[in-house]
């Protein structure tokens, strides 16, 4: 167990929330290439997406030898809402081993159908051509609430998101699509700090598996808030069809990143944000891509 410079144990430090994700994260090995994940107390209708990246990403990896190369990419496709109330199997297929490069397929199961599929590539990183965008200048999170204090006032609007697990703390620069909504304003990029809600293991797959949990948190947002809609408010139904990461540099998750987000585009009932996560030096750590099916139904005149 590692500790932190003032020798607290890092049990001591984590939420109860960021407990129940790194619970979620320690899959049970069933045979060497199949894992069993479970869900939280605290579930939506379907299997949450950001469960399902952090799990899959964990059961690619654990199916490398240690010192084998990092996280580079993960490409995602979820085929079907998952069921709350069963188990997921995990089944990695091994398409590549090597020193520089390896490559998995995590395919999630419940009863003989498929939920989601994803392939993750791992990469040794090498110096070479380097150059970034810059991170916006945006208040630091020391200076923003907590997202429980936008909570207030709203608990039965945006009810699922208060009763749901919060092991990430989350500081929204801009007010939320909620509190934007009573202002009129629409807003084409939403702004948030993040990072786990206490002190995580030095395993740097865990950090990965948490941030792609927690990419699937925001991402969505500018797709609503670009026309002025929020949910709770607005009869808006969305579902994640696809989601791509790239990790670029290394990090450490229970340190603050800047996750900025926007929404390119729009169309044919699916729309797509897109996403940057910066370290607080500026670094540019990681980069999403997600599409969802997203609609609106506006109310009867």
């Amino acid at each position: 167990m590692s500790t932190d410079p003032d020798g607290e144990s890092v049990s001591a430090q984590q939420s109860a929330d960021l407990t129940t994700l790194l619970a979620l994260l320690d899959l049970e090995r069933v045979d060497d290439d199949l894992f069993i994940g479970q869900h939280p107390e605290q579930v939506g209708p379907r299997t949450f997406g950001g469960q399902l990246l952090g799990q899959g990403i964990v059961a690619a990896g654990r199916t490398l030898v240690k010192g084998d190369p990092p996280v580079h990419a993960v490409n995602a496709h979820f085929v079907r809402g998952g069921d709350v109330a069963k188990p997921l199997e995990y089944h990695v297929d091994r398409f590549r081993d090597g020193r520089p490069f390896a490559n998995r397929q995590v395919t999630a199961m419940q009863d003989g159908e498929v939920i989601f599929t994803m392939l993750v590539a791992f990469q040794n990183n090498a110096a070479g051509l380097e150059h970034a965008v810059e991170i916006p200048e945006v208040a630091y999170p020391e200076d923003l609430p907590p997202i429980g204090e936008h909570f207030v006032g709203y608990e039965e609007t945006v009810e699922a998101f208060v009763n749901a697990l919060h092991p990430i703390d989350i500081r929204f620069v801009n007010d939320p699509a909620w509190k934007l909504k009573g202002t009129g304003e629409q807003l084409n990029h939403n702004r948030a700090w993040m990072k786990t809600d206490g002190v995580m293991p030095d395993d740097p797959l865990l950090h990965v598996a948490a941030l792609a949990y927690s990419s699937d948190t925001t991402v969505l947002d500018s797709i609503i808030t670009t026309h002025g809609l929020s949910w709770g408010f607005d009869r808006l139904f969305a579902a994640t069809v696809n989601h791509s990461m790239w990790f670029h540099r290394e990090f450490r998750f229970d340190e603050w990143l800047l996750y900025a987000t926007e929404s390119p585009v729009a169309a044919g009932s699916r729309g797509i944000g897109t996403g940057r996560f910066f370290t607080r030096d500026g670094t540019l750590a990681a980069s999403v891509v997600q599409e969802a099916l997203i609609k609106y139904f506006p109310p009867r005149s």
